[in-house]
This record gives structure tokens, C-alpha cells and sequence, in this order.
């Protein structure tokens, strides 16, 4: 503090028009340990505490007013390189924000309201009617809420096929999102990681193996609507005649992971179809990816038969709660309702079409150039080599594993957008790989001998 003022208020250089610069993680090793607790960002937007005089000279909202107009500018930026995560970016929801005044908190569950009135049950319950029409469940049969994250949502599946079957083994690919090894650790079950085939889908072989050496125990499987790195997607057919083959029959419980491609398959051509018409217990989506809500959310909806293992009376609410969380985001109902009635299901099969028709260009124009793609059928989820440059990897915010990177391709993401970044990657690589010495990575392991151009496979 200076003369009663905080210092930051001072400070002369501070430029309200300037993008913040993120620090950069270490050059990239195989093995590099993310230690917690030394990995924070270096910048910090410290909270000061207001002048005496602040009321009468406004400084202090002067000052915040351009810590946002900054921020804004910051996220513009961000916003314009943002191709490695499922987030659909392309929203407007300006007519939403008369709502903005109010704390809508969808507290227990969502067919039983509770004492505390500032709620949005009614446009949870649309959104969730919807969700059970395009999966094929009555309305009378079906019990489900909208979470907090695409995480909760497999958390709660899981937890529902733990309780129906409380001495069951946890079944999942070795592809499948962390949260679900996750939950095997909270719930303290017992977890078999399957192996998975070149394509990121789970290996039925290797599932059967595994069935039968367990056969004395029921099976809980989560089942992948596309996989968090490569999007491949599950053969949900295969893996329900699997189990029956090895004569678990009834004794199993299924949750369809469909965080991001669980609302894109119902609109692709072909496709295999998540239906709880088929002997499956939960299906959960995320409402901020596909969707493109503004703040994370989810879709869980599992069978009503289910759902009363979990339930509680709770005489605080005056209702009852299946749910994980207990208060939820009455704004995010809202925000799904609002964009589902905009875009309806003709609008989704538009935009999913657009996506793929995308997906498959940057795999074809990759190729082109000489460059390592593999892109899933099913998918627009396209993976090629790592980019050596870690400053470039962080400038489009790619996904990495291993040697391999990702984009996704959402509805946001236009062609011009995919030129500008295939056309800078290009320019990169040749001088990345201009010494003979560094060549570029062999990914045969990670997308098949017939999608790396490496030296030796091309």
C-alpha cells in the first residue's frame, strides 16, 4: 500500500488493450512429472482492499473495469486459436442476460420441488424430455438431472451401476476419460483397464478375457461414445454380445459415456445407436461441448428402477436428492433449453454434417503436406503428430499425448480457421525438421502404419 491507495492502482504501464501472455510449460519430455503445487501460473490478479476516499474518486472501478476490458480482449485472442479442446465456441446468448440478476439454484432433484423457490426446474425437466426422446425412453421411465460437468455425469452412472450391483468390476477401456478410473478410486472398486484397438475403440478379445476370468462377480462397463483423444467410439453391440456370450446375461449394468459425440451419433449416417431401448443403464453429455453452453455443464439420465437406491429424503429441501451435487446451476437448464429450441434436431444434424465435412478436409489437407493424420470414421476428432515447437502447441491450445496432438473440429471452427493453422504449421515444420538430424516423429503405434508418414512408413 501507498499513501492509503493499493500500489496496483498506481502502477503507470498498465495497458487495458494488451493480451496477457501466458508463461510456457517446460520443453516437452516423455516422461516429464507435473509436480502439484509448482506448476502455477506466474501472473496473479491480486485483491486489494478499497481507498478510504475510493467512494468519492471511482479509481477502484476504474481500475477493474480495465482488468475486464483487458480480460476481454485476452479471451478474444485465446478465442481466435482455440482448436485442441470440444468446446463449441459459436453461441449468442445476449438475450439470456436479463437473467444474469438472479440466483437460480436447482437444489435436489429435479421432479420434486423443494422450499427454496428461485429455480428453473421446469426448463431442467424440458431439457431432460428432450435428451429422453433421443434416446428412446418414456418420460415415465426415465429419472436424470442436468450436472455440473461431463465428469459428474460419469460419476453418477457409475455410482448407480455400483449400487445396483454392489460387488461389481469396473470395466473401461484403457481410452477412456480419467474420470471414470476416477470414480474406480472414490468408490473404492475394483477397475479392469482394457486393452483398446489401434483406433482408440475397446478390444472386445481383450474384454472377454477379462469377463471370464471374473465370472463370479457382475460387470459394471463403461462404454466410450468417443474417446477423449483419438474420438473413437465404442461398438456398443459388440460389447453387449460380448457379455452375453460369456453368460453374465442380467448381471450387468452399462454407462454410455457420450460426453461429446453423444449428442453428435444420433445424427451421423450409420452410425451405431445409444438407445435404452438397448439393455444400457445411464447415458451422460456434456452441455458445454456439442451444445455450447458458456459454463461447464451435463446431461445424465439413467432408468427410473435404478434411481431409488440412490434417493434420500431431505427435510431441509422438503424434497429428495439422487444427484452428487447438491445445489446445481439453474442457469445452465436454461442456456441448454434456450439452444435447443433455437436449433432443434434439424439444426444439430446440420451442424454435425458441417463438422465431419470439416474433420475430413484438415486430415486430407495434413496428408497432403506430408503429415502423420488419422481421423475415426465416426469422428471429428482429428489426430497427427506432436508439433515440435511447444510455443506453437499452446498458441492453438492442442491437446497432446505422447507424440501425437488433436484437434477437434466443432461447429465454430470454420475452414479459413483450419487454413490459417495448417498453413502456419507448415511454414513451422520446415524449419523445425530443415536439419536432417531431427526428423519427425514415428506414430505407427498411435494411428497405424497406414496413416504415420514417417521415414520408415511412408
Amino acid at each position: 500500500m501507498l499513501n492509503g491507495n493499493a500500489e496496483i492502482l498506481m502502477t503507470e504501464d498498465f495497458d487495458p488493450t494488451a493480451v496477457v501472455a501466458e508463461p510456457l510449460p517446460p520443453p516437452f519430455a516423455e516422461n516429464r512429472e507435473i509436480v502439484l503445487g509448482k506448476n502455477v501460473h506466474t501472473t496473479c490478479l491480486e485483491i486489494t482492499e478499497p481507498a478510504t476516499n475510493d467512494e468519492f474518486t471511482g479509481d477502484k472501478d476504474a481500475f477493474m473495469a480495465s482488468v475486464l476490458a483487458r480480460y476481454r480482449t485476452t479471451l478474444l485472442e485465446r478465442t481466435k486459436h482455440h482448436l485442441g479442446y470440444p468446446y463449441n465456441l459459436d453461441f449468442d446468448y445476449g438475450a439470456l442476460s436479463q437473467l444474469q440478476h438472479f440466483s437460480i439454484n436447482n437444489l435436489g432433484d429435479p421432479f420434486i420441488e423443494s422450499n427454496y423457490g428461485v429455480h428453473s426446474r421446469q426448463f431442467e425437466v424440458g431439457v431432460l424430455d428432450w435428451f429422453a426422446r433421443l434416446w428412446e425412453i418414456e418420460k415415465n421411465e426415465y429419472w436424470g438431472y442436468i450436472t455440473n460437468c461431463g465428469t459428474e455425469g460419469n460419476l453418477h452412472g457409475i455410482l448407480v451401476g455400483r449400487e445396483v450391483f454392489p460387488d461389481g468390476i469396473l470395466y473401461a477401456s484403457r481410452e477412456s476419460h480419467y474420470s471414470v478410473f476416477k470414480a474406480a478410486r472414490m468408490y473404492r472398486m475394483e477397475c479392469e483397464k482394457v486393452g483398446t484397438m489401434i483406433s482408440g475403440e475397446i478390444d472386445c478379445a481383450d474384454f472377454k478375457v477379462r469377463l471370464l476370468a471374473n465370472k463370479d462377480k457382475p460387470a459394471i462397463i463403461n462404454v466410450n461414445i468417443g474417446t477423449t483423444v483419438k474420438g473413437a467410439v465404442d461398438d456398443l453391440d459388440l460389447v453387449i454380445q460380448t457379455l452375453e456370450e460369456c453368460g453374465f446375461h442380467d448381471r450387468f449394468y452399462i454407462h454410455c459415456d457420450g460426453a461429446l459425440f453423444g449428442l453428435m451419433i444420433p445424427f451421423v449416417k450409420r452410425a451405431p445407436k445409444v438407445s435404452f431401448k438397448k439393455p444400457i443403464g445411464s447415458v451422460s453429455v456434456s452441455g458445454h461441448k456439442f451444445v455450447g453452453c458458456p459454463m461447464p455443464c451435463g446431461v445424465q439420465i439413467t432408468r427410473m428402477e435404478h434411481i431409488n437406491a440412490l434417493s434420500r429424503n431431505v427435510e431441509y429441501l422438503a424434497s429428495r436428492d439422487a444427484t452428487i451435487m447438491g445445489s446445481r446451476n439453474g442457469h445452465a437448464p436454461i442456456f441448454l433449453w434456450y439452444t435447443l429450441n433455437k436449433k432443434g434436431y434439424q439444426g444439430f444434424q446440420k451442424e454435425v454434417q458441417k463438422c465431419l465435412r470439416n474433420a475430413h478436409y484438415l486430415r486430407d489437407r495434413l496428408r497432403d503436406a506430408g503429415i502423420s493424420a488419422m481421423l475415426n470414421e465416426l469422428s471429428s476428432t482429428v489426430v497427427f503428430e506432436r508439433p515440435l515447437d511447444e510455443e506453437f502447441v499452446r498458441r492453438w491450445q492442442l491437446a497432446c499425448q505422447g507424440n501425437i496432438a488433436h484437434v477437434v473440429v466443432m461447429p465454430n471452427v470454420t475452414i479459413k480457421k483450419l487454413d490459417d493453422f495448417l498453413d502456419e504449421l507448415v511454414e513451422k515444420r520446415s524449419t523445425w525438421y530443415q536439419d536432417a538430424k531431427v526428423q519427425p516423429p514415428c506414430v505407427a503405434a498411435d494411428v497405424g502404419s497406414e496413416n504415420c508418414f514417417c521415414t520408415l512408413h511412408k
